[in-house]
C-alpha cells in the first residue's frame, strides 16, 4: 500500500480532529509533546545544542539550557499551530495574529502602483502562518514557493493547510514561468520565499551569520534581480504563547541596482537581528552549519 494511502485513513483523521481542537487544549497537548520529543526522544537535541552554543558563545551554561528548553516548547507549538490552520476563521487567526499599521501602508502603497515584490522570510515566529496573515490582511495574491514531500498523503495536506486564505503554492521548479504567466495577466504577487535553509555550498553566498561563516541561499536575490522585484522582510515575532505579530519592511526597493550579495547580505542580517530578538523562535534543530567553505580565509 502507497505511504500516501496509509497516511489518508491513519494520520490524516488524527490531524484533522485536532486542528478541531480549541486553543488551550491544543497547548496542552503540546505540553505533552514537549516532554516525549525533548525529555524521552531528545529529537536532535545535539544539533540543537551545538548551534546555540556556536551562535551564542557569550551565554552560560544555564542560560544556554533554558533557551534549548523553550525552544522544544515552541517547536511543539508551531508543529500544532500549523495543523490549526486547517480549521480556523480569519477572525480567530487575527485575534492570535496581528500586523502592524506600517506593514499594511507599505504593501497598499505597492498594490496602488500595481507593484508585485519579493516576500523574504526565515523560520522564525511561525513561517506558516505569515503565509496565512498575508492572506487575510494585504491585498497582493501570495505565491509561496514548496518542495514537495515525497509522502503524497502528507504533501496534499500541507497544501490544503498553506492554501486555505487563498495562497497558491508552487514547486520551486515552476516558480519562474509561474511568476511570468501571473505578471503578464497583470497579478499583483507576493512571491513568498523561506531562504533560510542550507544551500548546496558550492552555488551559495558566503557571509558571517550569528557568530558563523554560513552559506546562504541565493534563491531570493537571483529571483529579485531577474524581475527587478524589491524585497520585503517578514518579521514573524511571538508575543507570548498563541500571540504573533508581523511586521513587514523594505529591504531592497530596486533589485538590480545593488551590488551582487547585498540583497543576501541585508535579509540575513535582517534574520540575525529576528533571531537576536526571540532567540528560541527559530528552527535550531535544522544543521545550518554541515558545510565549511572550500579555501577559507
Amino acid at each position: 500500500m502507497k505511504k500516501g494511502v496509509v497516511f489518508n485513513f491513519t494520520v490524516k483523521p488524527l490531524l484533522v480532529l485536532i486542528a478541531y481542537l480549541p486553543f488551550p487544549l491544543l497547548y496542552l497537548i503540546s505540553d505533552g509533546m514537549y516532554f516525549f520529543v525533548y525529555r524521552l526522544v531528545g529529537y536532535r537535541k545535539a544539533v540543537v545544542r551545538t548551534n546555540l552554543m556556536q551562535s551564542f558563545p557569550n551565554k552560560s551554561r544555564h542560560e544556554l539550557k533554558l533557551l534549548e528548553k523553550q525552544f522544544y516548547k515552541w517547536f511543539c507549538d508551531v508543529l500544532l499551530e500549523t495543523i490549526k490552520l486547517y480549521t480556523i476563521s480569519p477572525t480567530l487567526f487575527k485575534k492570535h495574529c496581528t500586523i502592524s499599521q506600517a506593514s499594511l501602508d507599505l504593501v497598499s502603497d505597492y498594490y496602488n502602483k500595481k507593484q508585485s515584490y519579493i516576500a523574504a522570510m526565515g523560520h522564525t515566529g511561525n513561517w506558516e502562518w505569515a503565509g496565512a496573515a498575508h492572506q487575510v490582511y494585504l491585498p497582493h495574491h501570495m505565491i509561496a514557493v514548496y518542495h514537495p514531500l515525497s509522502n503524497r498523503g502528507m504533501d496534499q495536506f500541507m497544501i490544503q493547510l498553506r492554501t486555505r486564505f487563498g495562497c497558491a503554492v508552487v514547486p520551486m521548479q515552476k516558480i519562474v514561468r509561474d511568476i511570468v504567466n501571473r505578471t503578464q495577466n497583470g497579478e499583483m504577487i507576493g512571491v513568498g520565499l523561506i531562504a533560510d535553509q542550507t544551500p548546496p555550498p558550492e552555488s551559495a553566498y558566503w557571509m558571517q551569520f550569528l557568530n558563523q561563516d554560513t552559506p546562504v541561499f541565493n534563491g531570493p536575490e537571483k529571483m529579485a534581480r531577474k524581475f527587478n522585484l524589491p524585497v520585503i522582510y517578514f518579521d514573524m515575532q511571538r508575543i507570548k504563547r498563541g500571540r504573533y505579530h508581523l511586521h513587514l519592511s523594505l529591504l531592497v526597493p530596486t533589485p538590480k541596482s545593488t551590488p551582487e550579495g547585498a540583497i543576501s547580505n541585508a535579509f540575513m542580517k535582517t534574520l540575525e537581528s529576528s533571531i537576536i530578538k526571540n532567540p528560541e523562535a527559530w528552527l535550531w534543530s535544522h544543521r545550518r552549519w554541515k558545510h565549511q567553505r572550500k579555501n577559507n580565509p
